[in-house]
């Protein structure tokens, strides 16, 4: 049975923004065009997603939402460095990684580099060198298929560390709403 991991940074570009700038710590960060724009949210961190602001709205809505955010400017070439000394991260653990955009990749970590057996110690040791490495945070889904290890990441974040065994994902999967499968949206 393979063993996957999937690996998604949390709040990216709102916590790369905040790590270059620690004064933003703790306030609704949004990244994306200013409000008196034609701008839309890239992300935000956690504080502002409390205000029903997210990526793909427009930034005036978002200000609506949350006038005392504080909008940022998207930084693309730093985030892309960023993703990079994350993905050596990942291929120091196996080559068999499969980056679906800057922040997030599927790891085949049934075979890895650590010689370790067990998925869920990986997991750890990844999100830990992420820590060390770079002072972000992520947040890991470990299951044997894409599918349930995409949502297992989301399900306790920020930081968080989700296991579906083949056990479980049935009783995980029907307690979930129809929204939270990847691929699946209103239409």
């Amino acid at each position: 049975m393979k063993k996957i991991i999937h690996i998604d940074m949390d709040a990216y570009f709102a916590a790369i923004e905040i790590r270059e700038n620690p004064s933003l710590k703790g306030k609704c960060v949004i990244v994306g065009g200013s409000p008196n724009s034609r701008g839309v949210v890239s992300t935000c961190s956690y504080e502002a997603r409390k205000y029903g602001v997210h990526s793909g709205m427009s930034s005036y809505q978002a200000w609506n939402l949350c006038p005392q955010a504080v909008f940022v400017h998207s930084s693309f070439g730093l985030y892309k460095e960023v993703s990079q000394q994350i993905r050596e991260i990942f291929y120091s653990v196996t080559d068999q990684v499969e980056p679906m955009s800057l922040d997030e990749a599927y790891l085949d970590v049934s075979r890895n580099k650590l010689g370790m057996d067990d998925p869920v110690q990986l997991a750890r040791y990844i999100k830990q060198e992420v820590l060390r490495q770079t002072q972000l945070t992520c947040s890991a889904g470990v299951s044997y298929n894409k599918f349930l290890a995409k949502i297992g990441s989301d399900l306790n974040k920020p930081d968080g560390l989700c296991v579906i065994t083949p056990e479980h994902a049935s009783e995980i999967l029907f307690s979930l709403p129809i929204g939270k499968f990847h691929g699946i949206g209103k239409v």
